[in-house]
């Protein structure tokens, strides 16, 4: 009993961090105060799908692996390979396409990753005073 409590609780936790993670990576580059931080967590992300993926399949994340592994626990089975394909099914009752899901994953992650270099480029030439005057301002 105890035991099920513990993993619906870590269910419940995985769900939420996860997703903020997700919803971080694809939008933390708008602020300013945020965009070091979503850089990094963009790296991460990318090395953890391209060079743990090259060991465990592209893709590969551990928080998706440690939350499924609790998911089989608590009697899921069939889990998709993609945790966001399985956001989408959970939260929304929908099942799309695997592929289609995965494309949509990476070309949201790239935008979010070129939209993050650009603009801590941006502001770091904007903190060095290299780039004063009216536009800078705005950035």
């Amino acid at each position: 009993m105890i035991i099920e409590v513990l993993y619906k609780s870590a269910d419940i936790f995985f769900v939420v961090f996860h997703t903020a993670l997700i919803l971080f990576n694809v939008l933390g580059w708008i602020w300013k105060k945020t965009r070091r931080l979503n850089f990094y967590t963009l790296i991460l992300t990318g090395a953890s799908w391209f060079i743990l993926g090259i060991f465990y399949g592209m893709g590969f994340c551990p928080l998706t692996q440690w939350h499924f592994e609790i998911l089989e626990k608590l009697g899921h089975s069939n889990l998709p390979r993609s945790y966001i394909q399985y956001l989408i099914e959970r939260l929304s009752g929908f099942m799309f396409n695997a592929r289609f899901v995965d494309t949509i994953t990476f070309i949201v992650f790239f935008i979010a990753l070129i939209m993050s270099v650009i603009l801590n480029i941006r502001q770091e030439k904007n903190k060095s005073g290299r780039n004063s005057g009216f536009y800078s301002r705005y950035n």
